[in-house]
């Protein structure tokens, strides 16, 4: 069951979830809008290896705006700070952003419940566009949780993104066993 906008303002007040800032107006029907922070990050190797860790430079989004490129994954990272206590968060980028050709994730659209962090965005697109921070980038969607959670990803030993930031994160796969 996806939660509606009147759920959503329920588990907020609640605490089951966090949105911070949070703005009235990013209040879908049953979701709500999230925003690109200033921050990207582009990897500094052409060849990325995945039992290695893979070094990121910087981008800070100029006012007027930055273009993105094809062929290359920009990390991007939300203004937002969200939690999620009891149910399931999904990130799906706007139709808006789509029909510009930007997909704003390659395969994390899907949250777990006890994830307390801003989101990281692997951002790509078919031609050149033009990004500006501030922009409406994706939409959260919640979907309630059936039965007991046992194991909360903020709890969890050996989750990898827990450290709170406000900049993109770079792959954690190596430090996966493999």
């Amino acid at each position: 069951m996806i939660l509606s906008d009147q759920k959503i303002l329920e588990a907020l007040e609640s605490g089951d979830i966090v949105i911070d800032p949070f703005d009235p107006a990013a209040l879908g029907t049953n979701s709500y809008d999230v925003h690109l922070s200033k921050y990207l990050a582009v990897y500094q190797d052409k060849v990325l290896d995945a039992k290695k860790h893979n070094k990121i430079e910087e981008i800070i989004i100029p006012k007027d705006g930055y273009i993105i490129q094809p062929g290359v994954i920009y990390l991007g990272v939300t203004q937002e700070y969200t939690e999620t206590h009891n149910s399931v968060p999904f990130l799906e980028g706007k139709s808006s952003v789509g029909r510009l050709g930007i997909d704003i994730h390659a395969t994390a659209g899907k949250g777990d419940v006890g994830f307390c962090n801003t989101w990281t965005l692997e951002l790509s697109c078919v031609q050149p566009v033009r990004i500006y921070e501030g922009m409406p980038i994706g939409q959260l969607i919640y979907f309630a949780v059936q039965g007991d959670i046992q194991n909360y990803y903020n709890k969890k030993k050996g989750a990898k993104y827990v450290t709170i930031t406000d900049r993109p994160v770079e792959s954690m796969m190596w430090k996966n066993k493999f």
